[in-house]
């Protein structure tokens, strides 16, 4: 899996090493850190783009991100692709959930689902907050999940 950050360098080490050095490093500038993780996705064509991000939020310093993308030419359903977001979301937070907590960094999973039953991507509400809280992760749905709907939704367009 390859990871990269914002600039588009790629992070050669594995992911969870790289996520270590950036809490050691904003730890050790005094800052204290949120991680939220989200997918989003855009179908073009015959293809299924999907950006995972991972969101590190400084305490009223701003933030940065990695970022994870993979393209699939498999047919999906909204349904089926909004919970491929989750899951994609969820194996990433699971990776990193452990050394997260090691460093008392708080978690958040984000799904770029609708809240209102009006949009398509409503479908799927029930099953992907159900999945995430399963877990025991802190969910976060559309207008609160940033890091989908804004910071991962950028990297498809």
């Amino acid at each position: 899996m390859t990871w990269r950050k914002f600039s588009g360098e790629v992070i050669q080490s594995p992911i969870i090493e790289a996520v270590e050095k950036a809490i050691e490093r904003e730890t050790a500038l005094g800052n204290k850190l949120k991680v939220c993780i989200g997918t989003d996705s855009q179908v073009k064509g015959n293809v299924t783009d999907f950006a995972t991000v991972i969101v590190f939020l400084r305490e009223q310093r701003g933030g940065f991100m990695f970022i994870h993308q993979e393209r699939t030419s498999q047919k999906m359903s909204i349904k089926e692709r909004m919970l491929t977001e989750v899951q994609k979301s969820i194996d990433t937070a699971y990776k990193l959930c452990d050394l997260l907590d090691l460093y008392d960094v708080d978690l958040e999973v984000h799904a770029d689902i609708n809240t209102n039953p009006m949009f398509k991507s409503n479908q799927a509400l029930h099953e992907a907050m159900g999945y995430i809280l399963s877990m025991g992760f802190v969910f976060k749905a559309k207008p609160e999940a940033f890091a989908s709907s804004y910071c991962a939704n950028k990297m498809v367009q």
